[in-house]
């Protein structure tokens, strides 16, 4: 079990940076346009914003729907955890092993958002009925792919204004590149199981 260790310092190793680099935003930043710094040019800026809920800024409906997203989030976190131990003792490839630790330290570092700062922060949004598991998660790279209204011809958005630009932190790019190297070699990953859908594929067409 002491190999499994390695992984999980990955997962330290994000938290870490994930939680430097939104200190270092808060501390010495102002919120929005304000606070903004271009990096390159107006393609890519540091620009500090606050997440009130899920990804993209979705949130729940209830004024506890916060308490029960923080909840859920730090329940997968048990169950990430959890499954990156039994991988590793399935012998599974390294590769798997060090992308479940990716997706685990980005889903501590904003799960650490959401259950501390609104008391260490004081960011919980107004309205909150108390500040802990209510924090807002910092948000800090802005990339702005398009804004602009679309054509009239397309059917049931034309004419109207919508923007593209992803605002996201270190936590948040450390669990879609956990979760894209997973997709893009998940053959390699998981041999046994395709292995299994091919025989079962093969077994269904020939029977008669």
């Amino acid at each position: 079990m002491k190999g499994v260790y390695k992984y999980f310092l990955l997962t330290i190793g994000v938290i870490i940076l994930d939680q430097v680099v939104k200190l270092l935003v808060h501390y010495n930043m102002e919120l929005g346009l304000a606070g903004q710094i271009k990096v390159f040019d107006d393609w890519f800026k540091i620009h500090y914003t606050l997440n009130p809920g899920m990804a993209f800024g979705l949130e729940l409906g209830s004024s506890n729907g916060k308490l029960f997203l923080t909840l859920f989030r730090i329940v997968a976190v048990v169950a990430i955890a959890y499954y990156l131990i039994y991988l590793y003792q399935k012998n599974v490839s390294t590769g798997l092993l060090w992308s479940m630790g990716l997706i685990l330290g980005g889903a501590i570092g904003n799960v650490l958002d959401s259950t501390f700062y609104g008391v260490l922060l004081d960011n919980a949004p107004y309205g909150s009925p108390y500040p802990w598991f209510h924090g807002q998660v910092v948000d800090m790279f802005y990339i702005d792919i398009w804004e602009g209204i679309l054509p009239d011809w397309i059917p049931g958005l034309g004419g109207q204004y919508y923007s593209l630009w992803p605002i996201f932190n270190i936590a948040d790019a450390s669990i879609f590149c956990g979760v894209s190297i997973i997709l893009i070699f998940q053959k390699r990953f998981f041999p046994a199981q395709n292995k299994e859908e091919i025989k079962g594929a093969e077994t269904g067409a020939t029977t008669p």
